[in-house]
């Protein structure tokens, strides 16, 4: 793969996911901030440990928290380089291979050999390549076991701050929206949440600001 960091790269719409995403990860020692996401803070605390997905895990910082707490996590990126930065930030945390493991994967690809209690998806956005989120999305639902939840966490609007001619045309997606996009069947499925929450950030001038996040979190009926 070229050095993203030359001029002569080929124009990020004009690549595959997978490398627009290796040039991302590639162009920056982190990308993230390895904390975890507030939504799944709050839904994963109050639950019982058992198998968890992080899909699109990034660096691992969702990963890491839910392995810290008992669960046996597998994240998956479509990034090498963001997968292996999450394996190293697992040994600096001293958490076991047995505790959490990472793979590169593509979503619109990519399954699992088992079922899951957890299945979250944060933040599974991608501009300006695209992705077959949709898609994704109703893949996962076919990763939750019997009586687990699929959480899914999204940007619902952009930051006041945000070069908003750069992301022209781009459809930010709504809890309604990702319902949708999962095409659940209501007879095995119960809608747990599904709305907008504020969420106070810090902004690039050092400011206090807010986002708003679309969540959505559905349980598998046993």
């Amino acid at each position: 793969m070229a050095d993203p960091r030359t001029e002569e790269q080929t124009p990020a719409e004009q690549r595959s996911p997978a490398e627009y995403w290796e040039s991302r990860y590639t162009e920056l020692d982190r990308l993230w901030s390895g904390r975890v996401n507030r939504v799944l803070e709050d839904v994963a605390s109050p639950l019982e440990p058992g198998r968890a997905l992080d899909l699109g895990c990034g660096e691992g910082g969702d990963a890491a928290w839910l392995a810290r707490r008992g669960w046996t996590t597998t994240g998956v990126d479509i990034s090498p380089t963001a997968a292996e930065r999450g394996r190293a930030a697992a040994r600096e945390l001293g958490i076991s291979e047995a505790s959490l493991r990472f793979e590169a994967g593509d979503l619109a690809e990519w399954s699992p050999e088992e079922p899951f209690d957890l299945v979250t998806c944060s933040f599974l956005h991608s501009w300006p390549v695209v992705i077959p989120r949709e898609a994704i999305l109703r893949r996962a639902t076919g990763f939750v076991a019997p009586g687990g939840r699929l959480l899914v966490t999204s940007h619902a609007a952009a930051p006041a701050w945000a070069d908003h001619e750069a992301l022209h045309g781009y459809a930010f997606p709504t809890p309604e929206s990702d319902l949708a996009a999962l095409d659940l069947d209501p007879d095995a499925w119960e809608v747990l949440l599904a709305e907008l929450r504020d969420r106070e950030v810090t902004t690039p001038d050092g400011e206090p600001g807010t986002v708003v996040d679309g969540v959505v979190l559905v349980r598998r009926l046993r």
